[in-house]
């Protein structure tokens, strides 16, 4: 694969997820084409960058230890089916080695977000215009777009990762 391409592929990890966010603030859904998009591009990367069958193993399995414990808080409520999927493609493409900094990330990154959301309803509620995105209808359904703070912790982890290094390579 010729450099470009697979600056490409690889390019589609932060562009993926910086979409995710921007539609689950105006949206507060995450589209399931987006998420599959994000999955196949990190499945095509590690099919095209070879980098064994060992971390291929690890990597599927950070994928599916995130699905499993979404899927439980998704049971209980306190997470959306959209940020559960997104979480899973996400860990996809960090892998087993990142997976703690991963959950810790976007814990850190999801508590910020739920007090700034918190703060600027109590700010924006005189002033109705200035209400945009999911904070138009907050006061009604108390939710938070969740995808943001994965976002977060996905792109603060990037660099760290061997896909920024081939990146840098490139």
């Amino acid at each position: 694969m010729t450099h470009v391409l697979l600056t490409i592929l690889i390019a589609t990890f932060p562009i993926l997820l910086a979409f995710g966010a921007s539609t689950d603030f105006f949206t507060m859904t995450i589209p399931n084409r987006l998420t599959l998009g994000l999955f196949g591009a990190g499945v095509l990367a590690l099919a095209v960058t070879a980098p064994g069958w060992a971390a291929v193993g690890w990597h599927v399995a950070a994928a599916i230890v995130v699905f499993a414990a979404g899927f439980a808080l998704f049971a209980m409520g306190w997470m959306g089916g959209g940020d559960v999927k997104f979480a899973s493609a996400i860990a996809l493409w960090l892998g087993w080695e990142h997976l703690l900094e991963f959950a810790l990330g976007f814990s850190i990154w999801g508590g910020v977000l739920t007090v700034l959301v918190l703060i600027t309803d109590r700010l924006l509620a005189p002033v109705p215009t200035l209400r945009i995105g999911f904070l138009a209808d907050f006061p009604q359904h108390r939710h938070v777009p969740y995808g943001i703070a994965l976002t977060a912790a996905g792109l603060q982890l990037f660099p760290t990762t061997p896909w920024f290094a081939l990146l840098a390579a490139s």
